[in-house]
């Protein structure tokens, strides 16, 4: 009984461990220690009752080689330091810029990359109390402060970003399940705004502000019940997708204003949510423990993923290992430039996005994708996962397998579950226009199949500004540029579609609460065993409190917890070593001794 509870012991002390390093396929994932960002002090944070620490990241194309720069909030405190990633040590005693606020605190903040430069940047920062702050970190001044008497919407401010390709328009979502559209260079009434409405669906309403003279919001945004926590823009500025409280992810035409689909989890909020690189693919994860991937184009869950032990808080993917292969490299026909990134690795994220917005449905010829995401938790664990073949094309040809994905058997359906999805068996695929999915295999550990992209990209990108919409405009939306593009829960867990992109005809839960036992198993609330499951690549505890950021960079993982530390992973051989990596100095060494030159020591 002794030895028994020592191993028990003995486990459960290993299971606690914080790791430090971890391996996927392409090699090992090491923490740098001396790259780590928090206050000044270094003294954990109680992070309790206080919002969650977020990282915003921007590059200021100096000439230096080390321009990018981090904000994050931790308290009522803001930072704005150089991050000097896996190069150099970071020096907490000289931030560029530090601000303490009283009365309320930073929930969220962004950057606007079109405008940053060595010299100024643009820095939006929400608050708990509903205020939202135009500052410029750099030259240390305050701009401009919107709903500054809290006329618009006093509850705290979940999310904030600037809308892609412009320079004056950002959104901003509160917990009250509204998001406000607005313009830096129009102010705020010194009274209530007064709106009109200007389109409406069963779940959403959007009105516009109503004044004799231009005035912020320009738009409001009703969506859902319950806080809307999360939103993101699809790669190409065009499709917004937002999670909420209420268990649902929508998405939404942002010009038109149309909704495009839609899916419901089984249990609990949704807290977070991604697009993939090439936007065919949405991620989200929240209160169910799950991350759910979701198809844009067929407007229906794909998978789901199982590892965390707790409520998902972010989810993002890695452009820099999503990779495209081509089964024949004589056989490829892009650009001389797309053959250099491909080969050589220059601007992958962006190179990897382009060809995966290249395929279409008329070419044939084989291909590998995997999509690489991560997820982090408030069960302190950081997951990886791969999103293969197997999982993207169920019913294509299966091709020489190469990496594989875990598709668990559901063994048993989850309570109150029992029977089976109705659905055509078939290789047909369905568009937002179809009502019912063909049902997806289960396997396990299936190979690769070739690669066909439903649909053209530009049947679902083409439409013009609504009518509606083009009246106003104050929008400026047509200025955008265009670009190329703690407790463990119940595990039943449900999503699904949207029928029709038509907002009148909209196959929608009304604002009345939804009766899970109606949509467990329609198109949107699939069973879990109708939907393949996957199992992370890896799953590591690696902080002492709740995680609350994942970003992948080019050489680096960036997470942060609520404790207040923001950690830096580096890739494989991206290891830093007194500001050069692990192979440079392998090169170096490997100089010196041809020439009969002393080695030297590397301080770590």
């Amino acid at each position: 009984m002794l030895l028994s509870k020592m191993a028990a012991e003995g486990g459960g002390k290993e299971m606690n461990e914080i790791k430090t390093q971890f391996t996927t396929r392409e090699g090992l994932y090491k923490l740098l220690s001396h790259s780590e960002y928090s206050r000044p002090n270094r003294v954990p944070f109680n992070s309790q009752g206080s919002n969650p620490v977020r990282v915003s990241f921007v590059n200021v194309n100096d000439q230096s080689g080390n321009g990018d720069r981090l904000c994050f909030n931790v308290g009522r405190e803001l930072y704005f330091y150089i991050y000097k990633g896996v190069r150099k040590a970071a020096d907490l005693s000289k931030p560029i810029d530090k601000r303490i606020y009283k009365g309320t605190q930073p929930t969220c903040h962004d950057f606007n990359h079109l405008t940053a430069t060595a010299e100024s940047v643009s820095l939006l920062v929400g608050f708990s109390a509903g205020q939202v702050q135009l500052i410029d970190p750099i030259k240390k001044e305050t701009s401009k402060l919107f709903n500054e008497e809290r006329l618009i919407d006093k509850s705290r401010v979940t999310c904030v970003k600037w809308v892609p390709g412009s320079e004056s328009l950002f959104l901003v979502a509160h917990s009250s399940g509204n998001m406000y559209l607005y313009n830096v260079e129009h102010t705020c009434g010194t009274t209530a705004p007064h709106y009109q409405l200007l389109k409406q669906g069963e779940s959403f309403a959007v009105h516009t502000c109503k004044s004799k003279s231009t005035r912020n919001p320009l738009l409001k945004w009703t969506v859902g019940e319950g806080a809307l926590n999360e939103f993101a823009f699809s790669p190409d500025g065009k499709f917004l997708a937002c999670v909420s409280q209420d268990g649902f992810l929508r998405v939404f035409n942002f010009d038109s204003v149309e909704l495009h689909g839609t899916m419901k989890s089984y249990f609990g909020g949704l807290l977070c949510v991604c697009w993939s690189p090439d936007g065919k693919y949405i991620v989200t994860g929240g209160e169910d423990d799950l991350v759910t991937v979701w198809s844009f184009v067929d407007c229906r869950v794909i998978a789901r993923g199982h590892g965390h032990k707790s409520w998902v808080s972010v989810v993002a993917f890695d452009p820099y290992t999503t990779s495209v292969e081509e089964s024949d490299p004589m056989e490829f026909s892009g650009s001389d430039e797309d053959f250099q990134d491909l080969h050589f690795g220059r601007d992958r994220a962006n190179s990897t996005q382009s060809r995966l917005s290249k395929r279409n449905s008329t070419d044939s010829r084989p291909v590998s994708v995997t999509y690489r995401f991560g997820s982090v938790g408030q069960d302190t664990q950081l997951c990886l996962w791969d999103l293969t073949e197997d999982i993207l094309f169920p019913h294509q040809p299966l091709s020489r397998a190469r990496t594989h994905t875990n598709v668990m058997n559901a063994t048993s359906p989850p309570a109150g579950s029992g029977g089976t999805n109705p659905g055509s068996n078939g290789n047909s695929i369905t568009t937002p226009g179809n009502s019912v999915p063909p049902p997806l295999p289960r396997s396990n550990s299936l190979p690769h199949s070739a690669v066909s992209n439903a649909g053209s990209k530009s049947s679902v990108m083409d439409g013009a500004i609504a009518s509606g919409v083009s009246k106003f405009a104050t929008l400026s939306l047509h200025d955008r540029k265009e670009r190329h593009h703690e407790k463990d829960h119940k595990r039943n867990h449900s999503m699904g579609h949207i029928s029709s992109k038509s907002s009148d005809k909209l196959n929608l839960v009304t604002k009345t609460k939804t009766d899970p036992a109606k949509t467990l198993g329609t198109p949107l609330c699939p069973r879990m065993e109708d939907v393949p499951l996957l199992e992370p690549l890896i799953c590591k505890k690696i902080a002492h409190e709740r995680l609350t950021v994942l970003i992948f960079l080019e050489d680096c993982i960036v997470t942060a917890c609520q404790e207040g530390f923001i950690c830096t992973w580096a890739r494989p051989g991206k290891v830093s070593l007194g500001g050069l990596t692990l192979s440079h100095c392998a090169e170096q060494m490997a100089t010196m001794k041809a020439v009969n030159l002393p080695y030297f020591k590397v301080r770590s």
